[in-house]
C-alpha cells in the first residue's frame, strides 16, 4: 500500500508559518515540514514579546476597522474569519490565559511570549510537524524540488507537492 499524504513544505518559521503549519494540520492526508534559516523558530516573535507580547485589541471591530478608511471592508472581512476573541481562544487553547490591559490591548498574563511560544511548539509537536532548522531556501526546480542549503554549505533537495512561502 503506498502512502497518499500529500507533502507541505513551508518556508519560514514565524507566526504566519507556525500558525498556517497548525491550520494545515487538520487535514490528515498532509505530511508538512517547516523550513527555517535560523537555528530557532519565531525569532522575532521572541523580540517582540520582550515589550510585554500584545496579542490584539479589545476594540469592537466596526470602531476599529472604521480607522482604516478605504480599507475598512477588507479588514472587517479578515477579522470576520479571525477575530480578536478567536486569537484569545487560541492562546487560551494553549494553556495562555490572557488579560485586558487599561489601554484596551491583550496580553498574555506573565507578558512574555516564551510561555506561548514553548505551548504553540508542544501542540505542533502532536501534530507531527516536522521542523527543518538552519536551512536557508535557495531555489525551486521544475518538479517541485526545493533548495536548501545548510549553515556548513551542503545542499538538500526536497520533493514537494505544494509550498507555502511564510518568510519575514
Amino acid at each position: 500500500m503506498t502512502d497518499s499524504r500529500k507533502v507541505v513544505a513551508i518556508v519560514g518559521a514565524g507566526p504566519a508559518g507556525l500558525i498556517a503549519a497548525q491550520e494545515l494540520s487538520q487535514y490528515p492526508s498532509l505530511d508538512i515540514h517547516i523550513f527555517e534559516q535560523k537555528p530557532s523558530v519565531a525569532r522575532k516573535f521572541l523580540i517582540a514579546g520582550r515589550g510585554g507580547l500584545n496579542l490584539t485589541h479589545s476594540e469592537a471591530i466596526p470602531g476599529f476597522t472604521e480607522k482604516y478608511e478605504e480599507n475598512a471592508g477588507r479588514f472587517k472581512y479578515f477579522l470576520a474569519r479571525f477575530s480578536p476573541g478567536d486569537l484569545i481562544n487560541w492562546a487560551n487553547s494553549l494553556g495562555i490565559e490572557t488579560f485586558r490591559g487599561s489601554s484596551g490591548r491583550i496580553f498574555p498574563n506573565g507578558l512574555k511570549a516564551t510561555p506561548l511560544l514553548r505551548a504553540w511548539l508542544k501542540a505542533l509537536d502532536k501534530e507531527n510537524i516536522h521542523f527543518h532548522l538552519k536551512q536557508s531556501w535557495q531555489q525551486i526546480n521544475e518538479n517541485n524540488t526545493l533548495v536548501f542549503k545548510d549553515t556548513e554549505g551542503t545542499t538538500m533537495e526536497f520533493r514537494v507537492d505544494a509550498i507555502l512561502y511564510a518568510m519575514g
